[in-house]
């Protein structure tokens, strides 16, 4: 399966509006806690642990970070495991290159997949995903910017994301410090 999704920066006033706005109009799945660690590996694949209320996860993201259309492998595991994984990628000598720690509210929208995240010392943002085969993935784009642009978020660009993707992980442990 390919991950199609979209994601934009936006104010918290507009999470609160957001969140409300999918609370009448979608269907609730959950509201999570998850702590993610990204790690540092040879040929710069995106590898990853997430530890959330109900799981622990390895996964794999392949392309590049903000792709637009990615393919991804999850591996689920039990919540009580995460120390585990930590300690298996250490082991490995995979160093943790940044940590997130995020509240997520999640929707199913018209057959699309809502997260709202608050990402500490990160910001707030809105994500739009559908999972889908190959050949279906640009139809999948084109709908899920249609969307956004219902919503009334604008895109953020991906340089902005990866500017500041760039100034978190120089700095992420600094600023969690500041978001507590």
């Amino acid at each position: 399966m390919i991950e199609v999704e979209i994601r934009s920066f936006i104010s918290e006033e507009n999470y609160h509006k957001l969140l409300i706005f999918f609370q009448k109009e979608a269907i609730f799945i959950n509201e999570d806690e998850q702590e993610t660690h990204y790690f540092k590996t040879p040929g710069n694949h995106d590898i990853r642990i997430q530890q959330n209320k109900q799981f622990s996860k390895i996964w794999l993201k392949k392309g590049k970070l903000h792709d637009e259309q990615r393919e991804e492998i999850e591996i689920l595991c039990k919540h009580e495991q995460f120390p585990d994984l930590q300690k298996l990628f250490v082991a490995l000598d995979f160093p943790v290159e940044i940590k997130w720690f995020r509240r997520r509210h999640s929707f199913k929208w018209q057959d699309i997949d809502v997260s709202l995240d608050y990402t500490k010392g990160y910001g707030y943002i809105i994500e739009l995903e559908k999972l889908v085969s190959e050949t279906e993935k640009d139809a999948a784009l084109t709908e899920l910017k249609e969307k956004m642009q219902k919503l009334q978020v604008p895109l953020t660009s991906r340089e902005e994301f990866d500017a500041r993707y760039k100034h978190y992980k120089e700095h992420w442990r600094s600023l969690l410090q500041q978001s507590i």
